[in-house]
């Protein structure tokens, strides 16, 4: 498919929309965007189905603008359909629209030598499934100078206004052991549910903290049992029971601080053991930089906290303010109704152009 990068921002999501691309298959949807931005005026580099693209003016600042290429799985929900101004299909909110927005500014931009920064433009591939696969880490790791800049935009949907930082993330798996024996005779056994009963009745007495302000903005922390599993049979001692506990942290702790909370919250236990199956670090909302107040300004002043965890805090890592600003309800990604107002892609459309040129 040929896609026209300076046309309706609202044409451009249902192109990309109607290229199939769950994660581990973008390369369709990545040659497209390559070629586009190929007949652009710019430098364009590709790192496997991640393509990136900057303008090279020598401004004093650089205004970077990210967006994943990949899906959830498809759910009979493409190609794309439109109905009472609400465009509906796998991608529409998470995030094709918040891409096709920024691939629009860009393609518009790019040429035009009076614009106020250099920009950057990068459409990366897996962010919906396991960290080591994603592929704005692997730019980070091998090619880190293609996310250095002044302010990382990225087109999570955020309800057309600002959400700033994001949580951090940790997930633990507790594992307990025990002796499997026969109910009838429970004394020559040891039962490894009964072993997190001290776990889970820590997890359940915690108080998060919910007013944590940050740059004016409120967040909150949760720490919760999300999966929880053991047994054997209904007349069986288990002799291993386990649970994920994730804890979503403020912006204000460090991902070694939230580490070392979290353990003491769970607890040392005999007979219990602790990994780390994920752990990602949060981001300060850096509203303080100039850039990033100029953006609150073009886009009406509104501003609020992301609950969640983004790809903004790869690039707050590296010293890069960043914030997410894209179209439509968050709460549509990943269902089979997903959708996104046609009037938001329009609204974040003419603001971040309004941004990048006033």
């Amino acid at each position: 498919m040929t896609l026209d990068l300076c046309s309706d921002p609202i044409e451009l999501t249902r192109a990309l929309v109607d290229i199939p691309s769950p994660s581990h298959h973008e390369e369709e949807i990545a040659d497209a965007v390559e070629a586009a931005l190929a007949a652009l005026p710019v430098e364009v580099f590709r790192y496997g189905n991640t393509v990136c693209a900057r303008t090279n003016f020598g401004r004093k600042s650089r205004i970077i603008l990210a967006g994943h290429l990949d899906t959830v799985p498809l759910a009979d929900n493409v190609p794309s359909r439109t109905l009472d101004g609400v465009m509906h299909g796998c991608g529409t909110v998470d995030m094709k629209s918040g891409l096709a927005v920024y691939l629009h500014a860009f393609a518009q931009l790019a040429g035009r030598e009076d614009i106020k920064h250099d920009l950057t433009v990068i459409a990366y591939e897996a962010e919906e499934v396991a960290d080591e696969y994603n592929g704005l880490r692997h730019l980070q790791q091998d090619h880190p100078e293609w996310l250095r800049g002044d302010l990382a935009l990225l087109g999570e949907p955020s309800g057309a206004i600002i959400e700033a930082g994001c949580q951090g993330t940790i997930r633990l798996r507790v594992t307990a052991r025990g002796t499997r024996a026969h109910s009838g005779r429970a004394w020559l056994g040891d039962n490894a549910a009964h072993r997190l009963a001290p776990v889970i009745s820590n997890i359940a007495n915690y108080r998060p903290r919910d007013a944590v302000d940050i740059d004016g903005l409120s967040y909150r922390e949760g720490l919760n049992i999300v999966h929880l599993e053991s047994g054997v049979a209904t007349n069986t001692i288990p002799d291993e029971a386990w649970l994920f506990v994730n804890f979503r942290f403020a912006p204000d702790r460090s991902l070694e601080d939230a580490m070392a909370h979290v353990r003491e919250v769970v607890g040392q236990h005999h007979g219990v053991d602790i990994e780390v199956d994920d752990a990602c670090s949060a981001a300060k909302p850096g509203l303080s930089q100039p850039g990033a107040a100029a953006l609150i300004q073009a886009v009406g002043g509104q501003v609020r906290p992301k609950f969640g965890w983004t790809d903004v805090a790869r690039f707050s890592e590296m010293g890069t303010p960043a914030v997410n600003f894209g179209p439509g309800d968050p709460g549509y990604a990943h269902k089979k109704d997903e959708q996104v107002p046609l009037e938001q892609i329009t609204q974040v459309s003419k603001a971040l152009i309004a941004y990048l040129t006033t």
